[in-house]
């Protein structure tokens, strides 16, 4: 099976080659591709995870050439699980933005950009997690940036240049701080190979390693949006449309972690940065809540909650016991499927609302029950009910603290529990608010996040638009972002099937971690 391995970073990069030389010509065609190859690279990845689990890690070395010289690629059951998750997730997210593009009439921009860029940011998603080295996993890292620096600033509104500006510049400090970890783990040791570097670095000089160690923790955390290397997250995430701030919230913070996982378990095992790891998480949790409560943007208040539920996975990793880092493992996957399905049902909610502003919102449990019930399901899975598999991850993490019995770990368990009920309060103020009151009257633009995303799919509205809208329009006097013009009547009359369907897939692949979870947590 290990033939298999370049498969799904190789798919997705041919295809996107084929749908640059096609252009905006063809458009079904574009779609049939995207979402075909897309479907490949989750049979692969499958087959990898089945292959994985009966016959141990399959490992390719590209070319012939052995390590240290050549790339490594790695599919154990952890790298070949997060593949398989992902890749589930990525085919959702195409499916849902083929259904909002066509429902815009917007055929031009998502063919022409969008698909073959987010096809780019699928292969780099998969070579980072089946990177065997640091470098080829830093080489998926910049696939899947440079991708993500297009998706976010694709119709070239202000708040998303705004937002974009922000997100490249600390991708490309957190990219650095990588490169330089790389660098010195190289120097000290002749090798970037991660099973390689697990024999050699316990030869290092304490301070050699311990440098090494930080470094790469801080990298990894700027991308996982560990507190305090998370501020830049809740401001670049909701101006983006909601498919890319989906699989952004899903998968990007989420490669993070992963990285976290493999140095804290594979590379530095010796709970030298466990008090620091703990302390980020706690912080990460309590500031990510405090920020979710006081939000009026839903867009805004689930990005914050994204910060704050990072914490649980880090608390797992900071513990480094194999009962804290199954529960991590779970809850990782838990989070990449509700964290891109709550992105997606807000895109619905703002589809259907016109806002996705608290102010702006309500009624909508009675004229429009079906989002109302895709947005109750995986809130309540968020938010930790039971026996929802968030509720599964979490107390698995709280007993694994329970266990580890020391002072800062049992004030983890303190803290996860509160933010868990906090969490779970500030999604039923969402639901109070949006769902459940009577409809609040019409206004005017409330800001970057009224709008943000309600234009056509990935195009900016022309300044004629917005004239005749009534607004600003982009980068107009109000800072606001696109406003939605005459084509909203248009879009809240309906829900494209699409959207609908891919965000009922993602919540029965969600629910379906209760009932087959226990072989990934055993």
């Amino acid at each position: 099976m290990n033939e298999l391995l370049p498969l799904p970073v190789l798919l997705p990069l041919l295809a996107a080659a084929v749908k640059i030389i096609l252009g905006p010509r063809h458009p079904r065609l574009q779609r049939t591709i995207s979402v075909a190859v897309l479907a490949a690279v989750l049979a692969v990845a499958v087959a990898l995870l089945l292959d994985a689990d009966r016959s141990g890690a399959q490992v390719l070395q590209m070319g012939g050439w052995p390590a240290p010289v050549g790339i490594t690629l790695v599919a154990d059951r952890l790298s070949a699980l997060m593949l398989v998750v992902s890749s589930a997730v990525t085919l959702c997210v195409m499916v849902y933005a083929i259904g909002q593009g066509t429902a815009d009439r917007d055929h031009l921009t998502p063919l022409s950009v969008f698909h073959p860029t987010y096809l780019l940011l699928v292969a780099g998603v998969a070579d980072a997690f089946l990177a065997g080295d640091l470098f080829n996993m830093f080489v998926g890292f910049e696939i899947m940036l440079m991708a993500s620096y297009v998706l976010i600033t694709l119709g070239g509104t202000l708040p998303r240049i705004r937002a974009g500006t922000t997100y490249i510049m600390v991708a490309l400090s957190s990219s650095m701080l990588f490169l330089v970890a790389i660098a010195v783990l190289y120097a000290a040791t002749g090798t970037v190979n991660l099973a390689q570097l697990s024999d050699r670095i316990a030869a290092l000089p304490p301070g050699t390693s311990l440098v090494a160690e930080l470094v790469l923790l801080t990298a990894f955390g700027v991308k996982a949006a560990v507190f305090p290397l998370s501020m830049w997250l809740p401001d670049s995430y909701p101006t983006a449309p909601a498919p890319v701030t989906a699989v952004f919230a899903g998968l990007l913070t989420k490669i993070g972690i992963y990285g976290l996982i493999r140095a804290e378990t594979l590379l530095f095992p010796d709970d030298r940065a466990r008090d620091l790891l703990l302390v980020a998480a706690m912080l990460s949790m309590v500031v990510g809540v405090l920020g979710a409560l006081v939000q009026v943007d839903v867009k805004r208040l689930v990005s914050f909650t994204l910060v704050s539920h990072v914490g649980y996975m880090v608390f797992g990793v900071a513990l480094q016991s194999a009962a804290a880092l199954t529960a991590t493992v779970f809850y990782v996957l838990h989070h990449i499927t509700v964290q891109t399905t709550l992105f997606l049902v807000t895109g619905l909610v703002e589809r259907r609302g016109g806002s996705t502003s608290l102010e702006r919102l309500g009624g909508l449990a009675r004229t429009a029950p079906l989002v109302g019930l895709l947005f109750f399901v995986p809130a309540m899975n968020l938010g930790g009910l039971p026996p929802l598999p968030g509720f599964l991850g979490k107390l698995g993490l709280f007993q694994a603290g329970l266990e580890d019995g020391g002072p800062l770990a049992l004030t983890l368990v303190a803290t996860a529990v509160v933010t868990s009920l906090l969490t779970l309060y500030a999604l039923v103020k969402v639901w109070n608010r949006a769902f459940w009151r009577a409809p609040a009257a019409p206004g005017p633009p409330s800001g970057a996040g009224s709008f943000s995303g309600a234009a056509p799919l990935y195009e900016a509205v022309s300044p004629a638009a917005a004239s005749r809208a009534g607004g600003a329009g982009p980068g107009g006097a109000d800072g606001g972002e696109d406003d939605p013009g005459e084509g909203l009547a248009h879009r809240t009359a309906r829900l494209p099937a699409p959207m609908v369907g891919a965000s009922m897939a993602l919540i029965a692949l969600g629910l379906s971690y209760t009932i087959g979870g226990g072989p990934s947590w055993r």
